[in-house]
Parts: structure tokens; C-alpha cells; sequence
């Protein structure tokens, strides 16, 4: 019989795709020949922060800035533990003013702000998870910020080796369910990383590559409620017959540039009295 699983409210921060365009390719997904129908990305981008908010969580936004349009994948741009914040340090300079925009409003917010040294995408390959961060490297964020972040956060970093371009951040292949379990797509790691995962969690949920290819492991999950593409059917199925309740939202729209509910949203940790 599936648990009866406890879903923990949660903080989080996003921003708004006004300026949101794809207006270089820096992964597989992204191609300039596929223009952006902005107003529905609003309305998708929308439709998730309803639904967020419909389940009891906390959004702030941080004001979206001009020639930045992926400023609204705002899990690229830190990643916060216990109310420290490690920024970010785009590999692509296309990306790297988005920075500045967040680092700003963390500070402005009072927390503690590190900017790192290394090439480091925030949540997008540093994903806590519980006792411990996985962390993704092979495409984008180096061994070196994983090094950064466990002295950073005196956390034990897990480094993970992503192997398939489609999935070049940790965020598209794996996301935690809640502080003991984790789904992914095996496919998207090293022979090494898989039994890694396999060690560390053995009855993870398994995803097929279409689920993925489908952005289905770019969810977001409060240890109950499940937000995820809708597209990913067969993966909400597993994770229905495992106690969770998928919460369906399309943000088909932002596929286009390579991201999906997760890229979109940054949790806020704050230090847990």
C-alpha cells in the first residue's frame, strides 16, 4: 500500500517571462527558428503560480529585466540552504547579467550571498536533498563548484555525471520527492553515477526517456502534491501508485528553450527552527 505522504509548504521565487524569447541555442531544445508565443507563456507561467499557491506555498517574484529572456528559469540563478544563498556563474555569457538581477534581490531580502568562482547553475545541478546536495556536472556546473558548495554549506555534495546533451542539467533528469526518495531517468547518467543512485536510493521512481524527454523529472514536489508536466503520463502513474498526487502544468511554451516547472521556480530554504 502507498504512504500516506505529508506535503511541507514551501517558499518560492519566480519571474515573470515578460521578456522571455529564445535568441541563441546554448542546449539541444533551443533553436532561433522557433519563435515564442509570449502570451502564452504568461498564461502557462501563470497557471503555475496559481496552482503553487492553490496548495498553500509562498511565491515572491523578482522583477524580470530586459535583454535577459531566460531570466525567468529562476532555479539557474542560486541555489539556497538553511537561508544561505550560493549565486550563480553562467557557463554560457549570455546568461550571466541574470546574476546580478538575483543576487540582488536575495541580498536586498537579507540573506547571505556567495558568488561563486567555478561555472555554477544553481538549482539547476545542486538539488539538496535532504541529508545531502546531488550535484550535476558534464555539461554545465564543474566538479569545482561542487567542491565550493559543500564548503559553502558544510553539506555532503554527491557529484553525478550527466552523459546525454538533452538533459544538461541535473534538474531535467532527477528531481526529489521529498527528503528520502527521488525519481530519475537513469539514461542520463554515467555507468558510475547510476549506481551511485542506485545505492543511495533503491526505490527511487524510474523514469522512461520519453517521461523525461517530456520534462517530466523538471517537477517540483512538496513531498505529496507532485507538479508535472503533462505530458510525462506514464511517470505521473508511478508516482500515483507510490502515494503522491501528480498536479498537472503545462509549461509546454518554455520547452522551447530547454525548461520546464523546475527551471521556472527557485525554493527558498529557510534556516528550520
Amino acid at each position: 500500500m502507498p504512504e500516506n505522504r505529508v506535503p511541507r509548504r514551501r517558499r518560492f521565487l519566480v519571474c515573470e517571462p515578460r521578456h522571455f524569447a529564445v535568441q541563441y541555442a546554448i542546449n539541444p531544445w533551443m533553436s532561433t527558428g522557433r519563435p515564442v508565443d509570449v502570451i502564452r507563456a504568461l498564461d502557462q507561467w501563470q497557471a503555475l503560480v496559481d496552482a503553487y499557491r492553490a496548495h498553500g506555498h509562498t511565491v515572491d517574484t523578482v522583477a524580470p529585466v530586459p535583454g535577459l529572456p531566460d531570466m525567468v528559469f529562476a532555479a539557474n540563478c542560486a541555489v539556497v540552504v538553511e537561508g544561505r544563498v550560493l549565486g550563480s556563474h553562467f557557463h554560457a555569457p549570455e546568461r550571466r547579467g541574470e546574476s546580478v538581477a538575483y543576487e540582488a534581490w536575495f541580498k536586498t531580502e537579507g540573506f547571505e550571498v556567495q558568488h561563486p568562482g567555478a561555472v555554477c547553475e544553481g538549482e539547476g545541478d545542486l538539488v539538496p536533498a535532504g541529508r545531502w546536495i546531488l550535484a550535476g556536472t558534464g555539461f554545465r556546473t564543474t566538479p569545482e563548484a561542487h567542491r565550493e558548495a559543500q564548503e559553502f554549506f558544510g553539506v555532503p555534495v554527491i557529484s553525478l555525471t550527466l552523459v546525454d546533451p538533452y538533459f544538461y542539467h541535473l534538474d531535467t533528469a532527477l528531481f526529489v520527492l521529498d527528503e528520502e526518495n527521488v525519481a530519475y531517468y537513469p539514461g542520463a547518467f554515467s555507468p558510475g553515477s547510476r549506481e551511485v543512485l542506485e545505492r543511495l536510493y533503491p526505490h527511487a521512481v524510474i523514469a522512461t526517456r520519453e517521461d523525461a524527454m517530456a520534462f517530466g523529472l523538471n517537477s517540483v514536489s512538496d513531498g505529496r502534491n507532485v507538479f508535472i508536466s503533462p505530458g510525462a503520463g506514464e511517470l505521473a502513474d508511478r508516482l500515483s501508485g507510490c502515494g503522491y498526487v501528480p498536479v498537472p502544468v503545462d509549461l509546454s511554451e518554455f520547452h522551447k528553450a530547454g525548461g520546464g516547472i523546475k527551471c521556472c521556480t527557485q525554493e527558498i530554504r529557510e534556516t528550520r527552527s
